[in-house]
């Protein structure tokens, strides 16, 4: 039998906890959650920030007990250049190609955190395996230089202008490995950066979800939703594909005569038309109950965002039986829909108005879509199946180490 990893440390920008939500940080909670209960001793490492727009240090510096996992919080460095930060950044996201002096300058002014990185410095012996992701942060590229060779990267990698930086070519190839969300992830990484070297770690693992029945009927008969509605659950903001939706739901409207509503959960502003705010409605946050129960009484679950390394709220979906309806250049989205069978995706309003509509007149066909994205989440995304490959993973990382 090979070793194993007795202790592993989670270094996450922020930690996912009450209002502190996100895909990357729910994922790698969820992750050092499952370790932690194996027997493994956890350590998270984050920072003192709460809020991914100000990165503020809002939460007390720091060792304490966190939902039974051992947490340190350290301050996020105060003495970053916003200005010179957005200047590079602005000039990456309009695909312009910048020096590897300006990557770094670039990533000098991310998120980061002089203290935690000198800590992994000075007690990262302890640990036998150092997780960290998401890929884009300044304090991830830091943290996985000081131990290279004992870190796995949870990257959350996008088909977008900062992946295509040679810092990350070199970060890529530099740590031990890399514990992917999904195939088309992975296939990306190689496309972007091309084959792992032969002593690399390369897996995908996912996330597994807890499952749940609810009363289907029960979110709309709380908040007086009396006509059919879409659901959206998230960030509200354009790399999500939300003014998409808005704009969709204005035409579909305005093309039928079909009271369909759409249902928001989560956070951010989004400019909505006045005559269509009436049928959007905005729930914000819900408990993880409600969230499940909205989700149950949804014609369809929509995730435009052609941004995503796993989509965790489609599974949850799929959970509560209710069909995915994705962007068409959603890589991984599609991806998904199409290995379930359990949703449809769109490429322009056409596209979208046949498949709302598929779902609102053909009842038993919605149906059949839910239940097999239920059947493959229970399959694929199971917390044994996901289990087994995240610590085959942790316990690979220590061979040659």
């Amino acid at each position: 039998m090979g070793a194993t990893a007795e202790h592993i440390a989670f270094v996450v920008p922020r930690l996912a906890d009450g209002s502190v939500v996100g895909g990357a940080e729910t994922l790698l909670r969820k992750l050092a959650e499952r370790a932690s209960a194996s027997g493994r001793q956890v350590t998270i490492l984050t920072t003192c920030a709460t809020s991914h727009y100000t990165w503020a240090n809002e939460l007390p510096p720091g060792r304490r007990q966190v939902g039974g996992l051992d947490v340190e919080f350290f301050p996020v460095d105060g003495d970053r250049d916003i200005e010179t930060f957005l200047a590079v950044q602005n000039r990456i996201s309009a695909g312009v190609r910048v020096s590897r002096d300006e990557e770094q300058d670039w990533l000098r002014h991310s998120v980061n955190s002089r203290a935690l990185c000198s800590h992994l410095t000075d007690a990262g012996e302890q640990y036998d395996v150092i997780v960290t992701g998401p890929y884009l942060f300044g304090l991830v590229y830091h943290a996985a230089q000081v131990h290279p060779k004992k870190t796995l990267l949870v990257p959350c990698l996008h088909d977008e202008p900062f992946a295509l930086l040679t810092s990350f070519k070199e970060m890529f190839h530099n740590v031990k490995g890399c514990m992917f969300n999904t195939e088309p992830e992975r296939r990306l990484a190689v496309r972007l950066y091309g084959e792992p070297d032969q002593a690399q770690v390369i897996s995908v693992v996912g996330m597994g979800l807890d499952d749940r029945i609810v009363d289907a009927s029960a979110f709309a008969a709380r908040h007086g939703i009396d006509a059919p509605y879409l659901l959206y659950s998230g960030r509200r903001e354009p790399l999500k594909g939300t003014p998409i939706l808005i704009d969709y739901l204005e035409a579909f409207r305005a093309r039928n005569d079909i009271d369909l509503k759409l249902v928001m959960t989560g956070s951010g502003d989004i400019p909505i038309p006045p005559e269509l705010q009436p049928h959007v409605i905005d729930v914000g946050f819900l408990s993880e109950t409600e969230k499940f129960e909205a989700m149950a009484g949804a014609v369809a679950f929509c995730h435009p965002s052609v941004n995503e390394s796993l989509g965790i709220v489609l599974l949850e979906a799929w959970l509560a039986g209710t069909p995915g309806l994705v962007h068409a250049h959603g890589e991984v989205l599609r991806y998904q829909c199409e290995s379930s069978n359990g949703g449809l995706w769109f490429q322009i309003y056409p596209e979208f108005e046949e498949a709302v509509l598929l779902m609102l007149n053909q009842p038993e066909t919605r149906r059949a879509l839910g239940q097999a994205g239920r059947a493959y989440v229970l399959r694929e995304y199971a917390w044994e199946a996901v289990e087994k490959r995240l610590l085959a993973a942790l316990d690979a990382a220590l061979q040659g180490a």
